[in-house]
Protein backbone atom coordinates (compact mmCIF):
# COMPACT_ATOMS: atom_id res chain seq x y z
CA UNK A 1 0.00 0.00 0.00
CA UNK A 2 2.72 2.48 0.98
CA UNK A 3 4.64 1.74 -2.22
CA UNK A 4 1.51 2.39 -4.30
CA UNK A 5 1.04 5.75 -2.59
CA UNK A 6 4.72 6.56 -2.98
CA UNK A 7 4.48 5.78 -6.69
CA UNK A 8 1.49 8.09 -7.11
CA UNK A 9 3.32 11.04 -5.60
CA UNK A 10 6.45 10.24 -7.56
CA UNK A 11 4.36 10.38 -10.74
CA UNK A 12 2.80 13.58 -9.44
CA UNK A 13 6.04 15.39 -8.74
CA UNK A 14 9.13 13.72 -10.09
CA UNK A 15 8.40 12.40 -13.58
CA UNK A 16 11.04 13.73 -15.96
CA UNK A 17 9.66 16.40 -18.24
CA UNK A 18 11.03 14.58 -21.28
CA UNK A 19 8.68 11.67 -20.59
CA UNK A 20 5.61 13.88 -20.70
CA UNK A 21 3.46 15.19 -23.48
CA UNK A 22 2.37 18.83 -23.40
CA UNK A 23 -0.56 18.79 -20.99
CA UNK A 24 -2.41 21.55 -22.78
CA UNK A 25 -2.95 19.22 -25.76
CA UNK A 26 -5.32 17.02 -23.77
CA UNK A 27 -9.06 17.63 -23.96
CA UNK A 28 -11.47 18.02 -21.09
CA UNK A 29 -12.47 14.64 -19.78
CA UNK A 30 -14.90 12.93 -17.40
CA UNK A 31 -14.12 9.80 -15.40
CA UNK A 32 -16.45 7.53 -13.48
CA UNK A 33 -15.47 4.82 -11.03
CA UNK A 34 -16.77 2.64 -8.25
CA UNK A 35 -15.08 3.57 -4.95
CA UNK A 36 -14.72 0.66 -2.54
CA UNK A 37 -13.94 1.47 1.07
CA UNK A 38 -13.02 -1.38 3.41
CA UNK A 39 -10.92 -0.30 6.36
CA UNK A 40 -11.09 0.18 10.13
CA UNK A 41 -13.04 3.45 9.77
CA UNK A 42 -15.78 2.53 7.28
CA UNK A 43 -16.81 0.11 4.55
CA UNK A 44 -19.05 0.40 1.53
CA UNK A 45 -19.09 1.51 -2.07
CA UNK A 46 -20.32 4.44 -4.13
CA UNK A 47 -19.87 5.88 -7.59
CA UNK A 48 -17.29 8.65 -7.95
CA UNK A 49 -17.48 11.21 -10.74
CA UNK A 50 -14.39 13.18 -11.73
CA UNK A 51 -14.31 15.98 -14.27
CA UNK A 52 -11.00 17.37 -15.56
CA UNK A 53 -11.55 20.75 -17.21
CA UNK A 54 -7.86 21.45 -17.81
CA UNK A 55 -4.58 19.61 -17.28
CA UNK A 56 -1.82 21.02 -15.06
CA UNK A 57 1.16 22.45 -16.88
CA UNK A 58 4.75 21.24 -16.64
CA UNK A 59 5.54 24.55 -14.94
CA UNK A 60 2.90 23.91 -12.26
CA UNK A 61 4.26 20.40 -11.71
CA UNK A 62 7.84 21.68 -11.38
CA UNK A 63 6.85 24.46 -8.97
CA UNK A 64 4.97 22.03 -6.71
CA UNK A 65 7.88 19.56 -6.65
CA UNK A 66 10.32 22.33 -5.80
CA UNK A 67 8.04 23.63 -3.05
CA UNK A 68 7.67 20.21 -1.43
CA UNK A 69 11.38 19.51 -1.49
CA UNK A 70 12.53 22.95 -0.35
CA UNK A 71 9.71 24.26 1.86
CA UNK A 72 7.74 21.22 2.99
CA UNK A 73 4.17 19.94 2.85
CA UNK A 74 2.59 22.92 4.63
CA UNK A 75 3.79 25.29 1.91
CA UNK A 76 2.94 22.70 -0.75
CA UNK A 77 -0.67 22.76 0.46
CA UNK A 78 -0.75 26.57 0.33
CA UNK A 79 0.75 26.62 -3.17
CA UNK A 80 -1.58 23.88 -4.38
CA UNK A 81 -4.59 25.87 -3.21
CA UNK A 82 -3.37 28.96 -5.13
CA UNK A 83 -3.57 27.08 -8.43
CA UNK A 84 -6.73 27.61 -10.45
CA UNK A 85 -8.96 24.51 -10.13
CA UNK A 86 -8.43 21.88 -12.82
CA UNK A 87 -11.71 20.08 -12.30
CA UNK A 88 -13.97 18.52 -9.70
CA UNK A 89 -14.70 15.29 -7.86
CA UNK A 90 -18.04 14.22 -6.41
CA UNK A 91 -20.35 11.36 -5.61
CA UNK A 92 -23.91 11.41 -7.00
CA UNK A 93 -25.37 12.75 -3.74
CA UNK A 94 -22.75 15.42 -2.95
CA UNK A 95 -21.65 18.78 -4.25
CA UNK A 96 -18.57 18.85 -6.46
CA UNK A 97 -15.24 19.58 -4.74
CA UNK A 98 -12.42 21.35 -6.60
CA UNK A 99 -9.33 19.48 -7.77
CA UNK A 100 -6.18 21.60 -8.04
CA UNK A 101 -3.82 19.28 -9.88
CA UNK A 102 -4.38 16.92 -12.82
CA UNK A 103 -1.48 15.33 -14.65
CA UNK A 104 -1.17 12.41 -17.02
CA UNK A 105 1.54 10.57 -18.84
CA UNK A 106 1.64 7.70 -21.31
CA UNK A 107 1.91 4.21 -19.81
CA UNK A 108 4.10 1.51 -21.29
CA UNK A 109 1.10 -0.57 -22.43
CA UNK A 110 -0.34 2.22 -24.60
CA UNK A 111 -2.66 3.45 -21.88
CA UNK A 112 -1.97 6.27 -19.46
CA UNK A 113 -1.38 7.06 -15.82
CA UNK A 114 -3.29 9.93 -14.24
CA UNK A 115 -2.62 11.66 -10.93
CA UNK A 116 -5.03 14.13 -9.36
CA UNK A 117 -4.48 16.08 -6.14
CA UNK A 118 -6.25 18.55 -3.91
CA UNK A 119 -6.70 19.49 -0.30
CA UNK A 120 -9.00 17.41 1.86
CA UNK A 121 -12.43 18.83 2.70
CA UNK A 122 -12.69 19.41 6.46
CA UNK A 123 -15.76 19.94 8.60
CA UNK A 124 -16.27 23.06 10.67
CA UNK A 125 -15.81 20.96 13.83
CA UNK A 126 -12.48 19.60 12.57
CA UNK A 127 -11.12 23.04 11.66
CA UNK A 128 -12.26 24.53 14.98
CA UNK A 129 -11.07 21.72 17.30
CA UNK A 130 -7.87 20.81 15.42
CA UNK A 131 -7.75 17.04 16.07
CA UNK A 132 -4.81 15.02 14.72
CA UNK A 133 -6.64 14.51 11.42
CA UNK A 134 -5.93 18.14 10.39
CA UNK A 135 -2.30 17.06 9.96
CA UNK A 136 -3.42 14.98 6.95
CA UNK A 137 -4.63 17.59 4.46
CA UNK A 138 -4.09 15.97 1.03
CA UNK A 139 -6.24 13.84 -1.25
CA UNK A 140 -4.31 12.03 -3.99
CA UNK A 141 -5.98 10.01 -6.76
CA UNK A 142 -4.01 7.71 -9.05
CA UNK A 143 -5.64 5.98 -12.00
CA UNK A 144 -4.13 3.64 -14.55
CA UNK A 145 -6.15 3.31 -17.76
CA UNK A 146 -5.65 1.01 -20.73
CA UNK A 147 -5.78 2.27 -24.30
CA UNK A 148 -9.59 1.85 -24.28
CA UNK A 149 -9.93 4.30 -21.37
CA UNK A 150 -10.76 1.66 -18.76
CA UNK A 151 -8.84 0.74 -15.66
CA UNK A 152 -8.49 1.01 -11.91
CA UNK A 153 -6.98 3.27 -9.29
CA UNK A 154 -6.71 4.40 -5.70
CA UNK A 155 -7.95 7.42 -3.82
CA UNK A 156 -5.82 8.26 -0.81
CA UNK A 157 -7.93 10.41 1.47
CA UNK A 158 -6.53 12.20 4.53
CA UNK A 159 -2.93 11.92 3.43
CA UNK A 160 0.15 13.58 4.81
CA UNK A 161 3.05 14.21 2.45
CA UNK A 162 6.60 14.20 3.74
CA UNK A 163 10.17 14.01 2.52
CA UNK A 164 12.33 11.45 4.33
CA UNK A 165 16.11 11.53 4.92
CA UNK A 166 17.22 10.64 1.38
CA UNK A 167 14.78 13.08 -0.32
CA UNK A 168 12.33 10.24 -0.96
CA UNK A 169 8.78 11.56 -1.04
CA UNK A 170 6.38 9.46 0.96
CA UNK A 171 2.66 9.53 1.70
CA UNK A 172 1.44 8.60 5.15
CA UNK A 173 -2.16 7.51 5.71
CA UNK A 174 -4.14 8.52 8.75
CA UNK A 175 -5.53 5.24 10.03
CA UNK A 176 -6.88 3.90 6.77
CA UNK A 177 -5.98 2.16 3.56
CA UNK A 178 -6.60 3.87 0.23
CA UNK A 179 -10.04 3.73 -1.31
CA UNK A 180 -9.88 1.34 -4.26
CA UNK A 181 -11.30 2.63 -7.53
CA UNK A 182 -12.67 -0.05 -9.83
CA UNK A 183 -14.46 0.11 -13.16
CA UNK A 184 -12.74 3.41 -13.99
CA UNK A 185 -13.92 4.73 -17.34
CA UNK A 186 -12.84 7.81 -19.26
CA UNK A 187 -15.45 9.68 -21.26
CA UNK A 188 -15.64 12.92 -23.19
CA UNK A 189 -17.66 15.50 -21.23
CA UNK A 190 -21.35 15.49 -21.99
CA UNK A 191 -21.67 19.26 -21.69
Amino acid sequence: MKSCLLCSLMVLLLVPVSALVAQSNFAKEDFSAIAIVNNNIASGMDRVQIRVTRWSSVDERDRLAKTLLSRGPEQLLKDLMQIQPVGTIRTPDTLAYDLHYAYQRPAEDGGREIVLATDRPMSFWEVRNQPRSVDYPFTIIQMKLNRDGEGKGTLSYATKVRVVNDNTIELENFGSTPVMLTEVRAERPRN
